[in-house]
């Protein structure tokens, strides 16, 4: 797997992931959503540096002329809930772009401490030949992405795929790199050290999805 940490690099995203972490700017949801919203956004032009072009004739008011344009056929996929604000970040650039969305989420078994991912509604276009950009904010351990990944093969296998995410712990990224395909893309603001042993990232967020959208009932 091809990992892209943009952490390596000093840019404005540290200001967006820093704002996700503080527990004080944390109470404002809206700026919590927007924050993740603008951090796919950029996610989503380092995304499209990797992409194919096409020559494309256009009209301007002035004269003809020729642009490079986006030849790939994307599907945006994100995980709910917690991956909404990603998806529309994502959304924001590639416009065009087909969308699937899938629920997953963590049933705790009798040990509070081990989980299974359970996968309830998932909708999606054709995706043979196709561009996938799954979307999902948080990589803890990684299985909510392979368990959407193996829910999705019914709908045909794409071209490429992309990963898109905001923060990963380094062991749900080795999980997702021994079980996706070689040639996966992993596109991520930062990557923490640890999981405590709830499976959560430490340092981390806390729980995007509560953050973005309120606290769910547990039954």
């Amino acid at each position: 797997m091809h990992i892209h940490n943009l952490s390596e690099e000093n840019s404005i995203l540290n200001t967006f992931v820093s704002e996700l972490r503080d527990v004080n700017v944390q109470k404002d949801s809206m700026r919590f959503r927007r924050n993740i919203e603008r951090i796919g956004e950029v996610l989503s032009y380092e995304i499209s540096k990797s992409l194919s072009y096409k020559t494309q004739q256009i009209t301007t008011p002035l004269a003809e002329t020729e642009v490079q344009a986006i030849e790939n056929e994307i599907v945006l996929c994100s995980i709910l809930r917690a991956g909404v604000p990603l998806h529309n970040g994502l959304l924001n650039y590639f416009d065009k772009a087909e969308n699937a969305f899938i629920s997953a989420y963590r049933h705790h078994l009798e040990n509070p401490e081990s989980f299974e991912i359970i996968v309830e509604y998932l909708a999606c276009p054709d995706l043979e030949g196709k561009t996938l950009i799954l979307a999902d904010p948080m990589v803890a351990t990684g299985q909510s992405l392979l368990a959407t990944f193996e829910a999705l093969k019914p709908f045909g296998t794409p071209n490429e795929i992309h990963l898109a995410a905001v923060i990963g712990a380094q062991e749900g990224i080795d999980f997702i790199a021994e079980n996706f395909p070689e040639n996966t893309h992993l596109w991520i603001a930062t990557i923490d050290k640890d999981l405590n042993d709830k499976g959560y990232i430490v340092p981390g967020l806390g729980d995007a999805g509560d953050l973005a959208f309120g606290v769910k009932l547990q039954h």
